[in-house]
């Protein structure tokens, strides 16, 4: 397998279960308070490395504040076998935290703070230039400023390294932004937003499908929770079916997927083949509570997949 660069957020996630939404002016009472790393550039790097299983193989570009959250967050990815050299610490800044709410039915609400992220600019472009060789697949979000993720895109398309964009959350971006990206990945909320389209089923999951793939993007894949996933790309346009599991958060689920499918593209696996591995990835992730915490093993995915 080639290396998986991740270029994205670091947040700290302060998470509360409670049985409904406060409104304006009102106290709601949650019934559980717990804190895990997350972000969707770390979540999306140890899925990859649980996945993965080779230490060093996933590499994550990012920034986080000189503080306990920060250092939390590094010590999980260093346990979990990613390679943080190119995670850079900043001064006098806190890291990013995201507060969710989840609801007894595993939706989720994030409220983030991006802290040291917001700070990513051409250092951070550099750093995965500079990662490149030897890579497979560089995962990219759009947590960090753009400026940084564009250039890396860029820099990853000019080296021939495959890049996959998880594009949330949802942001007006330039034109040309997506020009270099080989495999945009919305979910569908992100995928009616940039097509104007409804995203509720599969038809009209190829309709947007189809249009955002007519901007210029080779494929692009919309994941339907338990719907599936539509795949559209050159010969292919198609459902891929869900696996059947008992959700109890989403939180972190777009990204586990990401996560899984950048290991299938970096281990040289067909668009199809990837997608399935991901979905399976994202399926076992909801089977649990947390975001890092919460992404599934090698076996845990190999056991699905043969059920299957």
């Amino acid at each position: 397998m080639k290396n998986v660069i991740v270029l994205g957020g670091l947040n700290m996630d302060l998470i509360v279960d409670t049985p409904r939404l406060a409104g304006p002016g009102e106290t709601a009472e949650g019934t559980r308070f717990y804190t895990t790393p997350g972000g969707k550039g770390g979540n999306q790097a140890v899925a990859a490395a649980r996945l993965a299983e080779s230490p060093g193989s996933v590499k994550m570009v990012g920034r986080i504040g000189v503080d306990g959250f920060g250092e939390e967050m590094a010590q999980f990815m260093r346990n979990e076998g990613i390679d943080t050299s190119l995670l850079r610490r900043t001064e006098n800044i806190a890291s990013g935290i995201a507060v969710i709410f989840i609801l007894p039915d595993g939706e989720n609400h994030v409220n983030p703070v991006y802290g040291a992220n917001a700070l990513c600019d051409e250092q951070q472009s550099d750093d995965v230039a500079h990662a490149l060789a030897g890579a497979g697949v560089l995962l990219c979000q759009q947590e960090v400023p753009l400026p940084a993720t564009r250039a890396s895109i860029e820099a990853a398309a000019k080296a021939g390294v495959m890049v996959v964009l998880d594009p949330a959350p949802v942001r007006d971006v330039p034109d040309g932004f997506y020009d270099a990206v080989t495999v945009l990945t919305p979910n569908q909320g992100e995928a009616s937003s940039m097509a104007g389209v409804d995203v509720v089923d599969a038809t009209s999951a190829r309709s947007a499908a189809v249009k955002i793939r007519n901007t210029g993007i080779e494929s692009v894949i919309i994941t339907l929770g338990d719907q599936g996933a539509w795949v559209e790309s050159d010969g292919i346009s198609e459902l891929l079916d869900p696996y059947r599991v008992d959700v109890v958060a989403t939180v972190a689920a777009g990204d586990a997927f990401n996560g899984g499918f950048g290991v299938g593209i970096a281990s040289g696996m067909g668009l199809l083949e990837a997608a399935k591995l991901g979905m399976a990835s994202g399926a076992l992730c909801v089977t649990k509570d947390g975001a890092q915490e919460a992404m599934a093993t090698r076996a845990e995915i190999d056991a699905l997949l043969a059920s299957r």
